[in-house]
């Protein structure tokens, strides 16, 4: 039976129903979540009772798996890990980023599952990429296409940083040395749907290549600032065993914190994508290939 998919907003975000993760997916059941991904950028799925190795498995399907350098991973299923925070354990996703542009494959989703929650609030924002590249002047998006920008580990996890301070600093020092700064295109073509969308975020974009700095930072604030508008948000509201699905190549998130005390455990999975790229600058064979 075709899965069930509800949209939350005419730009972003579906509820999908009528699918177990806890049991064995078709490939067609996979093709139809992967159409819903990429026809919604972020989908949710309620109520779904998941062990650790199913969580991994589920997210494996769609691609090789990043372990991330400083988060503590779950024990029974190494390759996801615990975002655990309260108030001995603060959040540091109260920014708005997109995973892990730290590294020259930035993944291609991630796949967050709801183990704890706290009774009110807690909530996670995701912002349409495409929506907000669109939303832009076409002088203004023909200038941007043209550009680089540097994405920095240690912007998003500076030294006296709360997931810095729980690694321990020689943890921390050794992943800095790890992961030096990438470059990325400013507008990336996503390489399955051939749409383009804004590839920066406050979280791991430290400045634009070629610009002067203040040049880089007034055009990175007004992009920061700019993705944030109504029109291109979803707010999910989370649910006991609720797990959010999203294409990290077209989307931003924010974990609201407004909380603590209370406590927020989450465990999720990251699926490792391409090389991000912007068509102009591909090869003839491979635009037309991506058109």
């Amino acid at each position: 039976m075709p899965i069930q998919i509800q949209p939350l907003t005419p730009t972003i975000g579906a509820v999908i129903a009528g699918v177990d993760l806890a049991k064995p997916l078709s490939d067609d059941d996979l093709a139809q979540i992967r159409a819903a991904l990429l026809a919604h950028q972020v989908i949710f799925f309620e109520d779904q009772h998941i062990t650790p190795g199913q969580h991994r498995d589920f997210a494996a399907r769609f691609g090789e798996l990043h372990t991330h350098p400083l988060y503590p991973g779950v024990p029974e299923a190494p390759e996801l890990f615990i975002l655990d925070n309260h108030a001995g354990n603060p959040t540091d996703n109260d920014s708005w980023h997109t995973d892990v542009t730290f590294i020259e494959t930035p993944p291609m989703a991630s796949i967050l599952y709801a183990r704890q929650l706290p009774a009110n609030g807690g909530d996670t924002i995701w912002s349409s990429m495409r929506a907000a590249y669109e939303a832009l002047s076409p002088a203004f998006r023909e200038f941007l296409v043209s550009l680089d920008a540097i994405h920095d580990f240690a912007r998003g996890f500076p030294t006296r940083g709360i997931v810095a301070n729980a690694a321990g600093a020689e943890r921390h020092a050794e992943e800095v040395a790890r992961h030096p700064p990438v470059l990325h295109p400013v507008v990336r073509t996503h390489p399955e749907t051939g749409k383009d969308g804004l590839f920066v975020n406050f979280g791991f974009t430290e400045r634009i290549k070629g610009l002067r700095r203040k040049e880089s930072d007034a055009i990175l604030g007004m992009l920061f600032e700019h993705i944030q508008k109504p029109e291109f948000l979803v707010r999910w509201r989370w649910t006991p065993n609720a797990i959010a699905f999203w294409d990290n190549r077209v989307t931003q998130h924010y974990a609201v914190n407004d909380y603590l005390p209370a406590r927020r455990i989450m465990n999720r999975a990251t699926v490792l994508g391409d090389r991000p790229f912007h068509r102009s600058r591909q090869p003839a064979s491979l635009r037309a290939a991506a058109e």
